[in-house]
Protein backbone atom coordinates (compact mmCIF):
# COMPACT_ATOMS: atom_id res chain seq x y z
CA UNK A 1 0.00 0.00 0.00
CA UNK A 2 1.27 3.49 -0.84
CA UNK A 3 2.13 5.62 2.18
CA UNK A 4 0.93 8.83 0.51
CA UNK A 5 -2.51 8.86 2.13
CA UNK A 6 -1.78 6.10 4.60
CA UNK A 7 -3.17 8.09 7.53
CA UNK A 8 -6.62 8.43 5.94
CA UNK A 9 -6.67 4.77 4.97
CA UNK A 10 -5.68 3.63 8.45
CA UNK A 11 -8.42 5.81 9.93
CA UNK A 12 -10.96 4.26 7.56
CA UNK A 13 -9.84 0.74 8.44
CA UNK A 14 -10.03 1.50 12.16
CA UNK A 15 -13.53 2.98 11.85
CA UNK A 16 -14.77 0.05 9.77
CA UNK A 17 -12.90 -2.92 11.24
CA UNK A 18 -16.16 -4.46 12.48
CA UNK A 19 -18.22 -3.85 9.33
CA UNK A 20 -19.04 -5.98 6.30
CA UNK A 21 -21.12 -5.73 3.12
CA UNK A 22 -23.34 -8.46 1.74
CA UNK A 23 -24.59 -8.56 -1.87
CA UNK A 24 -27.26 -11.10 -2.80
CA UNK A 25 -29.13 -12.06 -5.96
CA UNK A 26 -31.53 -14.99 -6.35
CA UNK A 27 -35.03 -15.93 -7.48
CA UNK A 28 -37.57 -13.86 -5.56
CA UNK A 29 -39.41 -15.92 -2.96
CA UNK A 30 -40.79 -15.53 0.56
CA UNK A 31 -38.40 -15.69 3.49
CA UNK A 32 -35.17 -14.32 2.00
CA UNK A 33 -34.94 -11.14 4.08
CA UNK A 34 -36.17 -12.96 7.18
CA UNK A 35 -33.51 -15.66 6.83
CA UNK A 36 -30.71 -13.13 6.35
CA UNK A 37 -31.91 -10.91 9.22
CA UNK A 38 -32.16 -13.89 11.55
CA UNK A 39 -28.69 -15.04 10.55
CA UNK A 40 -27.18 -11.62 11.26
CA UNK A 41 -29.00 -11.43 14.60
CA UNK A 42 -27.55 -14.81 15.56
CA UNK A 43 -24.09 -13.49 14.67
CA UNK A 44 -24.63 -10.55 17.02
CA UNK A 45 -24.69 -8.16 14.06
CA UNK A 46 -26.57 -4.90 13.58
CA UNK A 47 -27.76 -3.84 10.12
CA UNK A 48 -26.65 -0.25 9.45
CA UNK A 49 -27.68 0.01 5.78
CA UNK A 50 -30.05 -2.00 3.59
CA UNK A 51 -31.38 -1.72 0.01
CA UNK A 52 -33.35 -4.23 -2.01
CA UNK A 53 -35.03 -4.56 -5.41
CA UNK A 54 -36.96 -7.18 -7.34
CA UNK A 55 -37.64 -7.37 -11.07
CA UNK A 56 -41.00 -9.04 -10.33
CA UNK A 57 -42.33 -10.06 -6.87
CA UNK A 58 -44.01 -13.19 -8.24
CA UNK A 59 -41.31 -14.73 -10.42
CA UNK A 60 -38.51 -12.22 -10.80
CA UNK A 61 -34.98 -11.85 -9.48
CA UNK A 62 -34.34 -10.41 -6.03
CA UNK A 63 -31.34 -8.19 -5.24
CA UNK A 64 -30.12 -7.06 -1.83
CA UNK A 65 -27.27 -5.02 -0.41
CA UNK A 66 -26.72 -4.93 3.34
CA UNK A 67 -24.03 -3.27 5.44
CA UNK A 68 -23.76 -4.69 8.96
CA UNK A 69 -21.44 -4.53 11.93
CA UNK A 70 -20.63 -6.83 14.83
CA UNK A 71 -18.01 -6.85 17.59
CA UNK A 72 -14.88 -8.80 16.73
CA UNK A 73 -15.81 -9.05 13.06
CA UNK A 74 -12.25 -9.45 11.84
CA UNK A 75 -11.68 -12.52 13.99
CA UNK A 76 -14.94 -14.11 12.77
CA UNK A 77 -14.54 -13.61 9.01
CA UNK A 78 -14.16 -17.26 8.02
CA UNK A 79 -16.79 -18.36 10.56
CA UNK A 80 -19.40 -15.92 9.21
CA UNK A 81 -18.63 -16.75 5.60
CA UNK A 82 -18.89 -20.49 6.22
CA UNK A 83 -22.11 -20.13 8.23
CA UNK A 84 -23.81 -18.08 5.49
CA UNK A 85 -23.21 -20.88 2.99
CA UNK A 86 -26.28 -22.72 4.30
CA UNK A 87 -28.58 -19.78 3.52
CA UNK A 88 -26.94 -19.29 0.15
CA UNK A 89 -27.58 -22.91 -0.77
CA UNK A 90 -31.15 -22.90 0.55
CA UNK A 91 -32.18 -19.99 -1.69
CA UNK A 92 -29.76 -20.77 -4.56
CA UNK A 93 -28.13 -17.39 -4.09
CA UNK A 94 -25.28 -15.68 -5.80
CA UNK A 95 -23.70 -13.82 -2.93
CA UNK A 96 -20.64 -11.79 -2.09
CA UNK A 97 -19.44 -10.96 1.40
CA UNK A 98 -16.83 -8.20 1.78
CA UNK A 99 -15.20 -7.28 5.07
CA UNK A 100 -14.32 -3.59 5.15
CA UNK A 101 -11.11 -4.27 7.05
CA UNK A 102 -9.77 -5.77 3.80
CA UNK A 103 -9.15 -2.80 1.52
CA UNK A 104 -9.63 -3.64 -2.15
CA UNK A 105 -6.58 -3.36 -4.37
CA UNK A 106 -6.98 -1.47 -7.63
CA UNK A 107 -4.84 -1.39 -10.77
CA UNK A 108 -5.21 1.50 -13.22
CA UNK A 109 -4.42 1.02 -16.90
CA UNK A 110 -3.64 4.32 -18.60
CA UNK A 111 -2.49 5.59 -21.97
CA UNK A 112 -1.46 8.92 -23.49
CA UNK A 113 -4.42 10.96 -22.20
CA UNK A 114 -4.22 11.17 -18.42
CA UNK A 115 -7.25 13.26 -17.37
CA UNK A 116 -9.11 10.23 -16.00
CA UNK A 117 -5.97 8.92 -14.31
CA UNK A 118 -5.42 12.30 -12.62
CA UNK A 119 -9.00 12.43 -11.37
CA UNK A 120 -8.79 8.96 -9.85
CA UNK A 121 -5.54 9.86 -8.09
CA UNK A 122 -6.96 13.12 -6.72
CA UNK A 123 -10.12 11.42 -5.46
CA UNK A 124 -7.97 8.72 -3.87
CA UNK A 125 -5.70 11.31 -2.25
CA UNK A 126 -8.69 13.16 -0.77
CA UNK A 127 -10.03 9.95 0.74
CA UNK A 128 -13.17 9.90 -1.42
CA UNK A 129 -12.01 6.79 -3.29
CA UNK A 130 -11.28 4.34 -0.51
CA UNK A 131 -9.11 1.74 -2.19
CA UNK A 132 -5.47 0.77 -2.36
CA UNK A 133 -4.22 1.90 -5.78
CA UNK A 134 -1.59 -0.81 -6.00
CA UNK A 135 -0.05 0.12 -9.36
CA UNK A 136 -0.52 1.93 -12.66
CA UNK A 137 0.27 0.26 -15.99
CA UNK A 138 0.57 2.38 -19.12
CA UNK A 139 1.66 2.02 -22.73
CA UNK A 140 2.92 5.62 -22.60
CA UNK A 141 5.33 7.37 -20.23
CA UNK A 142 3.02 10.39 -20.01
CA UNK A 143 1.63 9.68 -16.55
CA UNK A 144 4.80 8.47 -14.83
CA UNK A 145 5.69 11.72 -13.05
CA UNK A 146 2.28 12.30 -11.48
CA UNK A 147 1.81 8.63 -10.54
CA UNK A 148 5.20 8.34 -8.86
CA UNK A 149 4.62 11.65 -7.05
CA UNK A 150 1.84 9.82 -5.20
CA UNK A 151 4.23 7.01 -4.28
CA UNK A 152 2.46 4.52 -6.55
CA UNK A 153 4.44 2.06 -8.72
CA UNK A 154 4.30 2.92 -12.44
CA UNK A 155 4.94 0.27 -15.10
CA UNK A 156 5.56 1.30 -18.70
CA UNK A 157 4.67 -1.57 -21.04
CA UNK A 158 4.55 -0.58 -24.74
CA UNK A 159 1.53 -2.15 -26.43
CA UNK A 160 0.07 -2.66 -29.87
CA UNK A 161 -2.06 -5.32 -31.54
CA UNK A 162 0.98 -7.22 -32.88
CA UNK A 163 2.38 -7.97 -29.41
CA UNK A 164 -0.90 -8.06 -27.47
CA UNK A 165 -0.44 -11.57 -26.07
CA UNK A 166 3.07 -10.82 -24.80
CA UNK A 167 1.94 -7.53 -23.27
CA UNK A 168 -1.00 -9.12 -21.50
CA UNK A 169 1.23 -11.86 -20.11
CA UNK A 170 3.33 -9.15 -18.41
CA UNK A 171 0.21 -7.36 -17.19
CA UNK A 172 -1.37 -10.51 -15.79
CA UNK A 173 1.84 -11.33 -13.95
CA UNK A 174 1.81 -7.91 -12.29
CA UNK A 175 -1.88 -8.17 -11.41
CA UNK A 176 -1.25 -11.51 -9.74
CA UNK A 177 1.84 -10.22 -7.95
CA UNK A 178 -0.08 -7.25 -6.51
CA UNK A 179 -3.21 -9.37 -5.79
CA UNK A 180 -5.44 -6.90 -7.61
CA UNK A 181 -9.23 -6.95 -7.09
CA UNK A 182 -10.34 -4.23 -9.52
CA UNK A 183 -8.92 -3.10 -12.88
CA UNK A 184 -9.74 0.39 -14.15
CA UNK A 185 -9.18 1.31 -17.79
CA UNK A 186 -8.62 5.08 -17.51
CA UNK A 187 -8.77 5.79 -21.25
CA UNK A 188 -6.51 2.81 -21.93
CA UNK A 189 -6.86 2.72 -25.70
CA UNK A 190 -6.08 -0.95 -26.26
CA UNK A 191 -8.52 -3.80 -26.86
CA UNK A 192 -8.18 -6.63 -24.35
CA UNK A 193 -8.18 -10.24 -25.51
CA UNK A 194 -11.01 -12.62 -24.51
CA UNK A 195 -8.55 -14.59 -22.36
CA UNK A 196 -7.63 -11.48 -20.37
CA UNK A 197 -11.28 -10.52 -19.88
CA UNK A 198 -12.21 -14.07 -18.87
CA UNK A 199 -9.53 -14.00 -16.17
CA UNK A 200 -11.25 -11.00 -14.52
CA UNK A 201 -15.04 -11.27 -15.05
CA UNK A 202 -16.96 -8.16 -13.97
CA UNK A 203 -13.75 -6.75 -12.50
CA UNK A 204 -12.59 -4.55 -15.39
CA UNK A 205 -14.16 -1.08 -15.53
CA UNK A 206 -13.86 0.97 -18.72
CA UNK A 207 -14.73 4.56 -19.63
CA UNK A 208 -16.03 5.09 -23.15
CA UNK A 209 -16.05 8.63 -24.49
CA UNK A 210 -19.63 8.61 -25.77
CA UNK A 211 -23.14 7.99 -24.52
CA UNK A 212 -23.48 4.33 -25.45
CA UNK A 213 -24.92 2.64 -27.43
CA UNK A 214 -24.28 5.55 -29.81
CA UNK A 215 -20.85 5.94 -31.44
CA UNK A 216 -19.08 2.81 -30.22
CA UNK A 217 -15.40 2.30 -31.03
CA UNK A 218 -12.85 5.00 -31.83
CA UNK A 219 -13.34 8.71 -32.71
CA UNK A 220 -16.84 9.17 -31.26
CA UNK A 221 -16.46 12.95 -30.97
CA UNK A 222 -15.70 13.30 -34.68
CA UNK A 223 -18.73 11.21 -35.59
CA UNK A 224 -20.90 13.07 -33.08
CA UNK A 225 -19.84 16.36 -34.67
CA UNK A 226 -20.59 15.06 -38.15
CA UNK A 227 -24.01 13.89 -36.96
CA UNK A 228 -24.75 17.26 -35.39
CA UNK A 229 -25.74 15.91 -31.97
CA UNK A 230 -27.02 18.25 -29.27
CA UNK A 231 -25.84 16.09 -26.38
CA UNK A 232 -22.56 14.29 -25.85
CA UNK A 233 -21.78 11.96 -23.01
CA UNK A 234 -19.63 9.29 -21.44
CA UNK A 235 -20.33 5.73 -20.32
CA UNK A 236 -18.58 3.57 -17.76
CA UNK A 237 -19.16 -0.15 -18.07
CA UNK A 238 -17.72 -3.54 -17.23
CA UNK A 239 -15.59 -5.00 -20.01
CA UNK A 240 -16.79 -8.06 -21.91
CA UNK A 241 -15.67 -9.74 -25.14
CA UNK A 242 -18.07 -7.49 -27.08
CA UNK A 243 -16.41 -4.10 -27.62
CA UNK A 244 -18.14 -1.31 -25.65
CA UNK A 245 -21.18 -3.51 -24.96
CA UNK A 246 -20.59 -4.61 -21.36
CA UNK A 247 -23.02 -3.94 -18.48
CA UNK A 248 -23.34 -0.17 -17.98
CA UNK A 249 -22.53 1.18 -14.52
CA UNK A 250 -22.88 4.94 -15.01
CA UNK A 251 -23.55 7.51 -17.74
CA UNK A 252 -23.86 11.27 -18.04
CA UNK A 253 -24.34 13.90 -20.76
CA UNK A 254 -23.68 17.57 -21.43
CA UNK A 255 -25.39 19.87 -23.93
CA UNK A 256 -23.56 21.10 -27.06
CA UNK A 257 -24.63 23.04 -30.15
CA UNK A 258 -23.59 23.99 -33.68
CA UNK A 259 -20.90 26.36 -32.42
CA UNK A 260 -18.91 23.51 -30.88
CA UNK A 261 -16.25 21.93 -33.08
CA UNK A 262 -14.59 18.54 -32.61
CA UNK A 263 -12.00 20.06 -30.25
CA UNK A 264 -14.76 21.60 -28.12
CA UNK A 265 -16.59 18.28 -27.96
CA UNK A 266 -13.43 16.53 -26.80
CA UNK A 267 -12.83 19.17 -24.13
CA UNK A 268 -16.37 18.94 -22.81
CA UNK A 269 -16.23 15.16 -23.07
CA UNK A 270 -13.15 14.96 -20.87
CA UNK A 271 -15.03 16.70 -18.05
CA UNK A 272 -17.78 14.08 -18.15
CA UNK A 273 -15.41 11.14 -18.56
CA UNK A 274 -13.58 12.01 -15.34
CA UNK A 275 -16.68 12.21 -13.18
CA UNK A 276 -18.48 9.23 -14.73
CA UNK A 277 -15.49 6.90 -14.35
CA UNK A 278 -14.80 8.01 -10.79
CA UNK A 279 -18.41 7.41 -9.75
CA UNK A 280 -18.42 3.97 -11.37
CA UNK A 281 -15.19 2.96 -9.63
CA UNK A 282 -16.42 4.30 -6.29
CA UNK A 283 -19.68 2.35 -6.56
CA UNK A 284 -17.83 -0.81 -7.51
CA UNK A 285 -15.35 -0.70 -4.64
CA UNK A 286 -18.23 0.07 -2.25
CA UNK A 287 -20.04 -3.06 -3.49
CA UNK A 288 -23.01 -1.10 -4.79
CA UNK A 289 -23.16 -2.86 -8.17
CA UNK A 290 -24.66 -6.24 -9.03
CA UNK A 291 -24.37 -7.52 -12.60
CA UNK A 292 -27.56 -9.13 -13.89
CA UNK A 293 -27.47 -10.49 -17.44
CA UNK A 294 -26.10 -7.54 -19.45
CA UNK A 295 -27.29 -4.89 -17.00
CA UNK A 296 -26.38 -3.64 -13.57
CA UNK A 297 -28.34 -3.00 -10.41
CA UNK A 298 -26.73 -0.03 -8.63
CA UNK A 299 -27.69 0.57 -4.99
Amino acid sequence: MSSYNNEQIQQYLTNNQNKARLLVSCSDQPGIVSAISTFLFEQGANIVESSQYTTDPSEGTFFLRIVFEAPGMKEKESEIREAFNDIGEKFSMKWKLTFLSNLKKTAIFASKEVHCLRELLYQWESGDLMTDIALVISNHETGREIVESFGIPFYYIPANKDIRKEVEAQQLKLLEEYEVDVIVLARYMQILTPDFVAAHPSKIINIHHSFLPAFIGASPHKRAYERGVKLIGATSHYVTDDLDEGPIIEQDVIRVDHRNGVRDLKKKGRLIERSVLTRAVKWDIEDRVIVHENKTIVF
